[in-house]
C-alpha cells in the first residue's frame, strides 16, 4: 500500500491513504485563488480541521454533509460543526497530544503556537497540528503554526513527510521553516500557506 500526499494551495492538503481519501483544512474555489478545486468535485472519507480561521474551514461543511466523510477535530470546534448540522456520529473531537487509530491510521493532534477563532466569533479551542502513522510511514502536518523548539520531539519519531507554513506574517516565514526542518529532520519537506495572497508571497524555490 502507499500514501498519496497532494499540496492543493494555501493550508489545503490531500492524502489518499489505503484507499481512503483524507482532506485537511479544505478552502477550495472560488474563496481560495491558489486552486481551481471546487468543494463539489472532491471525494472525502475523512476531513481533518487544525483550527478555526475561515480559510482553513469554509467548505468543512458543504464537504461533509455531501459526501457522508468524518470530520476530525478538537472538542470545540467539533461542537461547532454539530452547530452547523453535521451529525455526532459522522464528526470525531480529539485534542492536544490525543491520538486516534482511524481506519487509515493513527492521528495525534500536535501544538500549533496560533489563533482558532470560528469564523462567527465563536471560540475555536486550541490549534494543533497531526501527525499521522499510516502505511509504516509518519506524516507531520504542522499546519498555521509560529516556529517552536519541541517540534524537535515530533521529529524524534522519525519522519517520512513533514508539512510546514512559509508565507510569513501569519505564520512562520521561509527563515524559521529551514530552522523547523532542522528540528524535524524529515525524508521530505513540503512548504505550504504561502502565494495565496500578496501579504503572503515567497519564493519556495529559494
Amino acid at each position: 500500500m502507499t500514501i498519496k500526499y497532494t499540496y492543493i494551495g494555501h493550508g489545503t492538503h490531500s492524502l489518499e491513504i489505503g484507499g481512503k481519501q483524507i482532506w485537511v483544512d479544505p478552502f477550495l474555489a472560488p474563496n481560495n485563488p491558489a486552486t481551481d478545486v471546487s468543494p463539489d468535485s472532491v471525494a472525502a472519507d475523512y476531513i481533518l480541521v487544525s483550527h478555526g480561521h475561515f480559510d482553513h474551514v469554509a467548505d468543512v461543511v458543504s464537504i461533509a454533509k455531501r459526501t457522508g466523510a468524518t470530520v476530525i477535530a478538537n472538542f470545540e470546534i467539533i461542537s461547532w460543526l454539530q452547530g452547523q448540522g453535521l451529525a455526532e456520529d459522522k464528526t470525531h473531537p480529539q485534542h492536544i497530544g490525543g491520538g486516534f487509530n482511524h481506519d487509515f491510521g493513527y492521528v495525534k493532534l500536535t501544538i500549533a503556537h496560533h489563533g482558532s477563532g470560528l469564523p462567527d466569533g465563536s471560540y475555536g479551542g486550541n490549534p494543533a497540528g497531526f501527525l499521522i502513522t499510516a502505511e509504516g510511514k509518519k506524516i507531520y502536518l504542522a499546519c498555521d503554526t509560529a516556529l517552536f523548539d519541541t517540534m524537535r520531539l515530533y521529529g524524534e519519531e522519525g519522519i517520512d513527510l513533514f508539512v510546514l507554513p512559509i508565507g510569513d506574517n501569519f505564520t512562520m516565514g521561509p527563515d524559521d521553516g529551514l530552522r523547523a526542518i532542522k528540528l524535524v529532520n524529515p525524508k521530505i519537506a513540503v512548504p505550504s500557506h504561502y502565494n495565496t495572497w500578496p501579504l503572503i508571497e515567497q519564493d519556495a524555490a529559494a
